[in-house]
Order: structure tokens, then sequence, then C-alpha cells
């Protein structure tokens, strides 16, 4: 009882030690990217990236002079108040997303050496506005109780703070707000970050192996208990049970009973397949789930919706390049469909399997080509929207643009309500669903409303940071030379083809080359690679994005955003310093398999690298710990000590003892499982555009089965003999031609 005890105290300890997280991101008002204006700000002492332009700046300032205040000291404080809406941090200033607000939340009290401004003022700032202006006549005044809500409106326009407001406790109480580690308040100038110094990058990452399978997706079960959902390309999903830490255990997750088989809807081969799956938010009392996935026309009848190349983006199917669409423009399309576990169980939470029946398309659009095609869904923790990435084409060079044509929702992430569907008369949308009214081009009739944000080229596994939602990262997929980190904000713009990452894309196919210009305000990577920094022997690279590092298991790695390359070689964890300024530093780092791993881990030869094979992405469960799936395995991280890596935060406490891992786990292989690592070898290299033909043989047990990848103009063969029965005659031969 007392080992309980002290192991209960320390874990409290360990608690107390970490940062406490805010959720402030440089945003302006309206959840967009703060921009650099094109002329510089005459009204507002604001420069660098601001969320005010020039015409904004002059708007201030003519509220600011038709004020008409007289006294210096007053209307300097008034103008400071006004221009924090041009503050970079202006959606936390004013509470984005709340009510709306006429000026910023004013500090009332003193913050904490830990909050988000790096000094906070000594005394109250809402109480020096007050006594500042408190009997100065200010025409329109933005302190109104009308207008923060509080009240009803005064019949003249000019009025005193203590014509408005019976005291100043009534007014702070209404305008006021402290500045703690989870918010921030106005103090009358612009903020100003922690100057935190630069954490050390984490010694290693260490890894058990708790799973033999290959899966594309793991979703975390909505119900918060220690279970999550698995997926693999062909289309079935399974339920598992996760392992607690130190527990020595692997995922208890059984591949002949999966939660529900959708292979029979799904077009499946080297490029297309199920690529994401959702659980709605509500999920456990609602049942409702969504899979995001591949169909072929020609072989299924309900596979149809109008082609992403048409007429609108000015772009003609039957004039598509040789191969580009196989043997029909637009033969595939992507789909989004909702399933339900409703009436499987006594309580959706407790469904176990789902039914395989359609209960409504979503979404469904023709894909000009066979790569580049994205298909990752998932579910905002803030909004509970739907976000929806789809890649660029896959066009070399994305020749028509796609990525940055308003008209286009290919290259871009979109946001739709799966909760409200149009009118049967509203013909205009590609499913069912209906536009958010926050979108940015909700209004506009020039551009697709369910567009958030454009210029992507192939957004390969998005997140959102799970203790601060406004952080919402996708990677990008590169063409030739930089695989990139983003942060996605409304209306934001990646740049994609006019830039790869921070550069400029030098393509004679790319529509907008030399023409950078008509894109404005790109938002560059925070952070990425370049294909020269890693596995020089390919040639290539493939970024998989991945989560924020949220568990206190590792805590050298907490609030590092990690994310890999695909041929398992790199791993990076990316800290942002200072913290919530949207600024990162990458550290590639090494990682290695704990000894007492569950499951037998290999390691690359002459070499402390686990052995993951390629890494397809990354997940999460409800105890915020990461998981790599591989195409060997799935992996989990666990304290850097048991790979003897340093930290010297971690609180080592004594594990369950772990049985050593029995090599018979290899014989868990399947042919499925063979064929899959050739299959998303050939993803991959779809992705990277550079595919050239793909062999597959029949994978009947019992007979012999050839398959090849062709990769960068080299092709890898793989042979696996079985016997009758399925028995598995190990014979495994990659070589490159």
């Amino acid at each position: 009882m007392e080992g309980a005890f002290n192991f209960f105290f320390l874990f409290c300890l360990l608690l107390l030690l970490l940062p406490y997280p805010i959720s402030s991101l440089p945003l302006c008002t309206d959840l967009g990217a703060p921009f650099p204006p094109q002329k510089p700000l005459v009204f507002c002492p604001y420069s660098g990236n601001v969320c005010c332009d020039s015409a904004k700046d002059l708007q201030l300032q003519k509220q600011y002079e038709a004020m008409n205040i007289s006294d210096t000291a007053c209307a300097s404080t008034v103008k400071s108040i006004l221009c924090a809406t041009c503050d970079p941090f202006s959606a936390e200033l004013y509470r984005a997303g709340t009510r709306s607000r006429p000026v910023p939340v004013l500090c009332n009290s003193t913050g904490s050496a830990d909050s988000l401004v790096s000094k906070q003022a000594t005394s109250s700032y809402c109480s020096s506005v007050w006594d500042t202006c408190q009997d100065i006549s200010i025409k329109n005044s933005p302190f109104a109780p009308s207008l923060q809500g509080a009240g009803t409106s005064q019949n003249s326009t000019s009025s005193t703070l203590t014509d408005l407001w019976q005291s100043k406790s009534d007014f702070c109480d209404s305008f006021g707000g402290a500045s703690a580690d989870d918010s921030s308040c106005f103090q009358g100038k612009p903020i100003s970050l922690n100057k935190s110094d630069t954490l050390p990058a984490p010694k290693g990452m260490c890894l058990e192996k708790v799973g033999n399978g290959a899966y594309l997706n793991m979703v975390a079960h909505p119900d918060g208990s220690n279970r999550a959902f698995f997926s693999n390309q062909r289309g079935k999903i399974w339920l598992a049970k996760v392992p607690e830490q130190g527990s020595g255990d692997s995922l208890e997750l059984d591949e002949s009973s999966p939660f529900v088989d959708l292979t029979d809807q799904i077009h499946f081969d080297t490029s297309f397949g199920m690529m994401g799956m959702a659980f709605h938010p509500n999920f456990a009392q609602n049942g409702r789930f969504f899979a995001s996935f591949n169909c072929d026309k020609v072989s299924n009848p309900g596979c149809s919706a109008r082609c992403a190349c048409n007429s609108d983006v000015g772009c003609d199917p039957s004039k598509l390049p040789p191969g580009s669409a196989t043997d029909a423009p637009c033969q595939y399309h992507m789909v989004v469909a909702e399933y339900s576990a409703n009436g499987t169980a006594s309580a959706p939470s407790q469904a176990e399997t789902a039914k395989p029946t359609e209960v409504r398309r979503i979404f469904t659009i023709g894909l000009p080509s066979s790569s580049s095609h994205g298909g990752q869904v998932l579910f905002s923790p803030a909004d509970k929207y739907m976000y929806i990435m789809t890649g660029d084409g896959g066009l070399k060079g994305e020749g028509h643009n796609f990525a940055q044509n308003k008209n286009s929702l290919l290259g871009k992430v979109m946001r739709i309500d799966v909760d409200n569907f149009p009118s049967e008369g509203n013909t205009d949308l590609w499913g069912n669903y209906s536009i958010p009214r926050d979108n940015p081009y909700s209004k506009d009739k020039e551009a697709q409303p369910e567009i958030w944000a454009e210029g992507l080229r192939n957004p390969w596994r998005c997140s959102f940071d799970v203790e601060r939602p406004s952080y919402f990262v996708c990677a990008d997929t590169g063409q030739d030379h930089y695989e990139e980190v983003d942060i996605i904000t409304k209306g934001g713009n990646y740049g994609w083809p006019a830039y790869e990452g921070p550069l400029l894309y030098d393509s004679k196919q790319s529509a907008t080359k030399n023409n950078t210009v008509d894109i404005t305000n790109p938002i560059f990577p925070v952070a990425g690679y370049s294909h020269s920094d890693v596995n020089k022997k390919e040639g290539s690279a493939a970024i998989s994005g991945g989560y924020f590092y949220r568990s206190t298991t590792d805590p050298c790695m907490y609030g590092s955003y990690v994310y890999a390359d695909l041929y398992a070689g790199n791993v990076w964890a990316a800290a942002e310093t200072p913290k919530n300024s949207g600024n990162f530093s990458a550290t590639s780092i090494p990682f290695s398999c704990a000894k007492d791993s569950p499951m037998n881990c290999s390691t690359v030869p002459n070499s402390r690298l686990a052995a993951l094979g390629y890494i397809f992405s990354f997940g999460e469960d409800n105890n915020k710990e990461i998981y790599i799936l591989t195409s060997t395995g799935v992996y989990r991280i666990v304290q850097p000590s048991r790979c003897d890596f340093t930290c010297s935060k971690e609180v080592k406490t004594s594990a369950s003892p772990n049985t050593p891992p029995s090599s018979s786990n290899g014989h868990h292989i399947t042919i499925q499982f063979l064929f899959s690592k050739c299959v998303r070898l050939q993803l991959a290299a779809q992705r990277r555009s550079r595919c050239k033909t793909t062999a597959i043989a029949d994978e009947n047990l019992g007979s012999h089965i050839a398959l090849s990848c062709f990769y960068s103009n080299q092709v890898l063969h793989m042979t696996e003999t079985t016997g009758a029965g399925g028995a598995h005659a190990q014979n495994k031969n990659w070589s490159r031609d």
C-alpha cells in the first residue's frame, strides 16, 4: 500500500512540474493567420505579421478621430485598445469564437510568471483605463453596455464611463479579465511572449511493440475508454483494447473478427482503398461513424459523382494526360460515407460490431488521377465539425492549378457539418452535409464554401493538439524537394504549386511558375525537411504526420510535435519556442525498441534503430499515448529509460516484469500482411507521383505469391510460398532491379 501511495505521489508531482498548457496561437479574430501587410500600418503601432491591412488601419484611425476625445492620456489609451485588433494574438485577446466583443479583454489582475505575456502589469490595467477616462467624453464609445451585452443602449452618442457604468467594479467585471496560463489579456501594448529557454531535444525515443498488424489508421474510442479502432487499406476496421503502460501486454485485437468489413464497397489496389475513418464526437450515444475510401465507377454502379476536372476549373476530362485516369476520365472516386453501430448492442458505446450498410453518402468526387488524393477525415475536438483532406489530383507539377483554384476542392482542407443536412433543392454541394456559417468562403459565390484552407499537395495525416485545439497540424507530402509540416488556419494558403515548402517550385508544368504574385500571403511550414537530408539511397522522401506528445510517459518529449518519414530512418520532435509562438525547432532523434518489449522487436543491422519497415501514420489513445503504425506492426512510445535514453524529468517506477517475447511472433505474418507491405510501398510511391506500374498475383492460400512494386525506376520483388492449409514456408526476398 505504501508503494502505491509513493507512486501516486510521484506521479502527481510530475504533473505539477509539467508546463500547464495554454490555448493561444498567433491568430486573428477571424481565426485566420497573421500576415505581413503590403503597406506598413500608419495609425496602429504594429509591424511584422499582423491582423490588419492598411484599409483596416485607416478605418480604425477614422473611428478614433470620430470619438473626439479631448484628453491626451485618455485618447492614447483608447487608441491602444482600438488597435489591439491588429495584434497577432487578437483572437485570444478578443476571445474569438465566443460572443462578439467591442474591445479586448482588459487585464484586471497580475498574471503568473508562466503566463502567455512576458510581463504583466503590476496593477490592474482595466482600473487604469477607468481612472484615466472615467470623466472624459467619448463619442460612440466602445465601452457602451449595449455593445458588451450588458444593459440598454444610451440615448446620447457622447458619454463618459461614469455615465455608462455605476462603478469601476462594474466596468471591470464586464471588460476585465485575468491573464493566466491558459489565456491572455490586454495591458495596453502588443503582446510579448515569454523569452523561455530552448529546451534540450530528447536524447531518444523508446518504443515497445504491441501489435503485428499493418494499419493505416488508429482512432481512440470516443467513450474515453482504453479501446481504439484500427483500420487497414483493404477496408476492415477492428476494435482493440489498448494495454496499460508497463503492463507487458500487447493489443487485444482479433483480426478474424473485425468491427466492420467494408471491403466489398471499396476499390483496393496499390494507391486506392480505405484512406481514413472518423467517429462522431457523440458516437457513444448515436453510433455514427464515417469511412473515407475509393470506389471504381466501372465496376460499381453506385460510384458516381461529378469529376473534379470540370469546366468550372478550366479542365477537360477528355484531355487529361495519358495514364492519369487509367481506363476512363475520373474512373475512380473519393467517397466519405456514414455507417452506424446502432442496434448491434444495448448501447453504441458497447457495440463490438457494426453494420456494413451505408447509411448516407456524405461526400463524393471524381479523381483526375490515381495519386495524390489524400483521404483523411477527422472531427475537431473544439467545433465538432468534420474536416476532410484532399490532394491536388496528382498531375505532375499540378498543371491545372487545382490547389490554388477556389472553385476546386482538390489540394484543400474542407470543413463541413454532418449534423445538419441541406434542403432537397440544394444541388450545389458534393453530398449530404451543410456548410458552417463561419467557413471563410461560405458567402463567396466565386469559391467552394467547403474550403477551410488551400494550397496543399497531398496532406498525409493531420491532427489537433488535444491540449490546444487551435493547433491543427498537417503534414504535406512534397513533390521533388521538401516535406512540410503546416499549422492549418482558417482561409490559410500553403503555397502549392507556387511553393514547395519554403522553396519556389520550379516546374515547366506548373501553372503558377513565375506567377507567385497571385498568391496573397502564403503560409510557410513551421517544420519539415529536404529530400537531400534523408534517405539518400532511394533519393526520395514522404512525410507521415504525427501528434503533439501530451503523455506523461516521456516528459522530455512533452509538448513536441512528433512526425516521421515513410522510410523509417528518421523521426523528428519539433519543439515550440517560445511557447505558443508558432515558431518550431525540429530535431531528428534516435529511436530504439525496449529490450522488454511485449512483442519481438527487430533492430537495423549494426544499429540501435528499431527496424520499423515503413511508417504509415501515427495514432493517439485516450491516455494521450502515441503509437506508430508501420509495415512491421504497431509501436508505442514508452519511458526513455527502458532503452537507456536519459531524461532528467523522468520519474522512474518499477514496471511489471515482462516475459521475453517469443520469436514465434514472426509467424503471425500473413500473406495479406506481405501484400500490404508491397501495396503501401506503392501507395507511398504514388504519393511521390513516380510510380510506373505494378504486377500483383493471385493471393489465394496454398499458391506461390509473387509481388512486384515499382519505385523510382526500381522494382522491388517479394515472394512468399505457402503450403497446404496456409502454413507458411518463410521465403521472403527483397531485391532492386
